[in-house]
């Protein structure tokens, strides 16, 4: 079911058209340090976790950077396709991640053959979601918006089951981009 979603073509391209309209939004506004006009500026990703019909435009993560000469700092809009620098897609990282949930090696076995993710990185990520994560200033924000709260110990999982849909793909993309945030400069410290 899960590499269903990951595998869908038109699930990839809904999240290529969620991250090209937050560029959109984030290109209408000057630049945040000196009110300058903001140029595009992308650069290129190499995703993990993707199939070979993501296509070209998956390869490169939106960004802007100034025009004015003496600042050309970078501006990069939230993203629903990545999750902060991780070099795995954000739905992989998610799926995967919650998918460990009751960690068994045959689990660990199924989730490396469909999703190519080592045991380690695997590991890594359940890591940062029950030590890190909770301690980001995104985290402390956004859990008073979630009522009744939501079992730390259970993350993503848990978090995952509050964008209640019965499309998997969309409770994922309405997941991610709540998690957005979590891909600017803004929160990148607490990644």
């Amino acid at each position: 079911m899960c590499s269903d979603v990951l595998n869908s073509t038109k699930f990839a391209d809904f999240l290529f058209y969620c991250d090209q309209d937050l560029a959109r939004q984030t290109s209408e506004n000057a630049c945040p340090y000196c009110k300058g006009k903001l140029h595009v500026a992308n650069y290129q990703r190499k995703p993990r976790g993707g199939g070979p019909e993501l296509g070209e435009a998956f390869y490169w993560r939106m960004s802007f950077c100034c025009a004015n000469d003496e600042c050309r700092k970078r501006t990069t809009p939230p993203s629903i396709r990545f999750l902060g620098r991780r070099v795995y897609l954000g739905a992989v990282t998610l799926l995967a991640t919650c998918m460990q949930q009751g960690l068994s090696d045959q689990r660990i076995a199924c989730l490396g053959l469909h999703l190519t993710v080592p045991r380690r990185t695997l590991k890594r990520w359940r890591s940062w979601w029950l030590k890190l994560f909770v301690q980001t200033r995104f985290w402390q924000d956004a859990r008073a918006q979630l009522m009744p709260p939501v079992d730390v110990d259970a993350l993503p999982k848990s978090l995952l089951e509050r964008f209640i849909d019965p499309d998997l793909g969309e409770q994922l993309v309405r997941l991610l981009k709540f998690l957005s945030p979590l891909s600017t400069r803004n929160h990148a410290h607490a990644i």
